[in-house]
């Protein structure tokens, strides 16, 4: 088999009912699509590390997300509204300061890729 082709069957093999039922329980494609988005906003290094600087801070304002991560304000800034844009950030005016919390989505996205995988945390070397 070549190397092209080792990614597909020889034959069609289609088990239509099983694939039938799992094609009416697909989710439509505007909500893959925003899936989609919000994955990829957390596919930026420095957007994850904001990402993660909120879930483990709660509400923190630009000048502390930017000291935590290391990164310039106008950095963070951006950052963060490309978070906001796809929904996996939100923000409030307190006076002069505006601060920065992860929706819940956004929370369980970043856990999501953050910890590792349980089989990852499974020690091979125990009884």
């Amino acid at each position: 088999m070549s190397e092209e082709h080792a990614d597909s069957c020889d034959l069609l093999c289609l088990d239509l009912p099983v694939a039938e039922a799992i094609r009416s329980r697909m989710p439509p494609l505007p909500g893959l699509e925003t899936a989609a988005a919000a994955a990829k906003a957390l596919a930026d290094p420095t957007r994850l590390s904001v990402a993660a600087a909120l879930a483990e801070g709660g509400e923190l304002c630009v000048c502390d997300l930017a000291w935590v991560i290391g990164q310039a304000q106008n950095l963070v800034s951006h950052h963060l509204r490309q978070l906001r844009h796809a929904g996996l950030a939100t923000s409030r005016r307190q006076g002069r300061l505006v601060m920065y919390t992860l929706t819940d989505r956004g929370r369980a996205l970043t856990c999501a890729v953050l910890d590792p995988a349980p089989a990852a945390r499974h020690d091979t070397n125990r009884p």
